[in-house]
């Protein structure tokens, strides 16, 4: 009675919109032919519970429909691997739907190429569980993973639930420099003209988002979540890509918040709120052989809250090769309570014992820090070490106002191999 209520309701809209007259509805602030169909019971998701229902061969692929459960305890994943497989066969526009619920799922691999596909819109309302049982993952490093596409839309406002923490205590990569590595919750593989707004990531079993080779790549309206202490729970790292956006997030983890790996060109990221977690990073860079270029990265209009580190550049010593990080420019980033505000690190090893036999082959040029205000959380507020091999070169700072957040003692710089130019307010005073 009740789906019946709702089709009558649907097929009056289309009535009004064609000057029938038979079906005026309940009055309504936007005039009195204005019918909508909420007040007769209808929601949203109707309209795409109707198609479906009417065209489970369409192009709208809802993973119900599939046998997928979504009510938390039911293993989902071959439902959803069904559903893409179907949709990825699929010529033309698709709609791949993820309902309300909750779907226990273990590694997902939603790869191409769809070759009929000319746009995948992704959309998750639900919430995706990773599996707690690290044998499902065999030596995947990823949980869901998208890859080889053109023209994928991920959206939905629907969240990415890694459920790390039975995992966090087996990751010794912080100490283990050969450590195994866990699962990433999302990783994009080869993409190009990608799309993400509107989803949560919480607490990922390593990092939260990889893109790795991807091109075009614009990230918006993200969420990333996990504790401060969780180990290895970047919020997003950026590897072998070009002309990547990631604007208008927060991001709180126990690691980076965003992370630019070797191999990046055109990296821009505006608008991100960071904190908890290690700052905004390049690098490590210098630690594997042949590894690519950092050409052009652009870091604006960012806030960081409580972070261990804030804009760092860090390179390993010894670098097994020679590569350059040059065009990067840091401007209009406002800190609260941060520790080593500006940083650059050529001597970067994280583990308690390190030999170094060379200094850091990584080039270091063209970095530019631009309005730059808060307050440091060490009394050391600008670290310019830079490697005694190839010194950094044309290192700018302007209008730079970090204050010591400590009782009595002013904020202060520690310049090694750099010569820095300096203008406006300069805070701490130049090395």
């Amino acid at each position: 009675m009740r789906m019946g209520m709702k089709l009558l309701t649907l097929l009056c809209l289309l009535l009004l919109r064609i000057g029938g007259s038979e079906c005026r509805g309940k009055k309504h602030s936007r005039g009195a032919d204005f019918l909508n169909v909420e007040n007769y019971g209808a929601k949203g998701d109707d309209f795409l519970d109707v198609k479906n229902n009417n065209e489970k061969n369409g192009d709208f692929f809802n993973v119900m429909n599939y046998g997928a459960k979504g009510d938390g305890r039911t293993d989902d994943s071959k439902a959803l691997m069904d559903t893409w497989k179907a949709a990825c066969g699929f010529k033309g526009s698709v709609r791949y739907y993820i309902p309300p619920g909750n779907y226990i799922v273990g590694p997902l691999n939603f790869n191409g190429p769809c070759k009929g596909v000319t746009t995948m819109n992704f959309m998750i309302k639900g919430t995706l569980k990773a599996s707690t049982d690290l044998s499902k993952y065999g030596p995947t490093d990823s949980w869901v993973m998208f890859g080889w596409l053109t023209g994928l839309k991920l959206t939905g406002y629907g969240t990415f639930d890694g459920q790390g923490a039975a995992s966090w205590p087996l990751n010794n990569c912080p100490k283990n420099k050969n450590c195994k590595v866990l699962p990433a919750s999302i990783k994009f593989v080869a993409t190009d003209y990608t799309e993400v707004q509107a989803i949560t990531s919480l607490n990922s079993k390593f990092f939260h988002i990889v893109l790795l080779d991807c091109k075009n790549f614009k990230a918006t309206n993200l969420q990333i979540t996990a504790p401060a202490t969780s180990p290895n729970t970047d919020g997003i790292h950026i590897e072998r890509s070009t002309d990547v956006s990631i604007s208008n997030s927060k991001i709180g983890t126990g690691d980076d918040c965003i992370s630019i790996g070797h191999g990046n060109t055109r990296v821009f990221i505006n608008g991100v709120t960071c904190g908890p977690g290690h700052g905004i990073s390049v690098g490590s860079l210098g630690r594997y052989p042949n590894e690519g270029d950092v050409m052009g990265l652009s870091v604006t209009g960012c806030v960081l809250t409580g972070t261990a580190n804030g804009l760092r550049i860090k390179t390993w010593q010894d670098s097994p090769d020679t590569s350059v990080a040059t065009n990067m420019t840091f401007e209009n980033i406002v800190m609260y309570n941060v520790a080593n505000p500006i940083i650059i690190d050529q001597n970067y090893c994280p583990y308690t014992y390190c030999t170094a036999r060379a200094p850091s082959r990584v080039k270091i040029s063209d970095v530019s820090f631009k309005n730059i205000r808060g307050t440091s959380a060490t009394e050391t507020a600008v670290t310019l070490h830079c490697s005694n091999g190839l010194p950094c070169q044309n290192v700018r700072l302007q209008d730079v106002q970090l204050n010591y957040y400590g009782p009595g003692k002013r904020a202060k710089a520690t310049c090694m191999n750099v010569k820095a130019s300096y203008s406006g307010t300069q805070i701490p005073p130049p090395c």
